[in-house]
């Protein structure tokens, strides 16, 4: 039987902002924030996405939920491609594609109440009559574990995790399929990461939700991803399985980032492996691999060609790394 096709399949993405300039305010060059990304998602699973700041991973998330228009390539959600279309012709499909942001209270209208943040997205798809709208607020807050009373407060009164529930009350608000998190855990307290992260778990095996869960914690994105995409300076360079990325890492940026990581065995050392220089500047990223300049086993080849992702080990179809050589 034919596999079911991805509920999410993004094929060379790319957003270019211009770097204006000079009297006429005309484009001089281009930022490529994110530079030939392609990525699937299938129904109910998680894809972790992890880099440094700065390497277009929010920016990847955003042109995916259309908050900007790509500069090329495709986004083919549920059997659409979202790119060209125009903002009405994308509203039917904003009902099944949402977003919870990294900073709950810059996300959330200070000078609404929290029940008119969560009966907003009712009123703009026309769903309900005032009285059902209420009722699926109060509904809201409790899948979210807060209480009713919360709906005639402002966000200002509530806590950043309780923020953050907020947000993620109204991105479930019409039954989404797909919710893009943008670091959702980031800004929050330690202490409250963990029950953030639970609530987003219990709600994806209650209703079967999709996550692109982007973060620079590689320890949250493990917790949570099935499979995980590496990303640098606007591209893919790896990408495999949850467990798979974190024992047998093919590329260099992805051991370098997984050394990282803390142990929490205070006897046990890690080998810290330390990038030298900075990230290139996606305005003018370097020629052939934009990892070159920084990895350890760079080669003349690596300063000329850029690598595709490519499969190592013919026995794990599922692991792709975008380097020239089995390191």
């Amino acid at each position: 039987m034919p596999e079911n096709p991805p509920l999410l399949d993004v094929r060379d993405l790319r957003m270019h902002f211009p770097v204006r300039g000079g009297v006429l305010r005309r484009a001089q060059a281009w930022c490529r924030a994110v530079d030939g990304v392609s990525i699937t998602l299938s129904a109910g699973e998680t894809l972790g996405l992890v880099g440094e700041s700065g390497c277009g991973k929010s920016t990847l998330g955003k042109t995916i939920v259309r908050l900007n228009t790509p500069t090329a390539g495709s986004i083919h959600f549920n059997g659409t491609d979202l790119a060209p279309l125009s903002a009405r012709a994308l509203k039917p499909h904003r009902r099944e594609l949402q977003m919870v942001f990294q900073d709950p209270a810059a996300s959330l209208n200070a000078r609404h109440s929290v029940g008119e943040i969560l009966a907003e997205p009712f009123l703009i798809h026309g769903v309900g009559t005032a009285a059902d709208r209420a009722a699926r607020v109060t509904a809201l807050l409790d899948r979210v574990g807060l209480p009713a009373s919360s709906a005639d407060r402002f966000p200002f009164e509530f806590s950043g995790g309780q923020r953050q529930r907020i947000g993620i009350a109204r991105a479930l608000a019409l039954n989404p399929k797909l919710i893009i998190c943008d670091e959702p855990v980031s800004a929050l307290d330690v202490s409250v990461q963990g029950q953030v992260l639970n609530l987003l778990l219990d709600l994806q095996r209650e209703l079967g939700l999709a996550y692109l869960f982007i973060a620079h914690d590689l320890a949250v994105v493990k917790h949570v991803s099935d499979r995980i995409a590496v990303m640098y300076l606007g591209r893919i360079v790896e990408l495999a399985d949850a467990d798979r990325i974190y024992r047998h890492p093919a590329h260099p940026y992805t051991r370098a980032l997984l050394s990282a990581i803390p142990v929490a065995e205070p006897r046990r050392r890690s080998q810290r492996i330390v990038l030298q220089g900075d990230v290139p500047s996606p305005i003018h990223p370097p020629a052939g691999c934009p990892f070159h300049p920084r990895c350890p086993h760079a080669q003349a080849r690596c300063r000329v060609e850029a690598p595709a992702l490519r499969t190592p080990d013919t026995k794990r179809p599922d692991h792709q790394v975008a380097c020239h050589f089995d390191l």
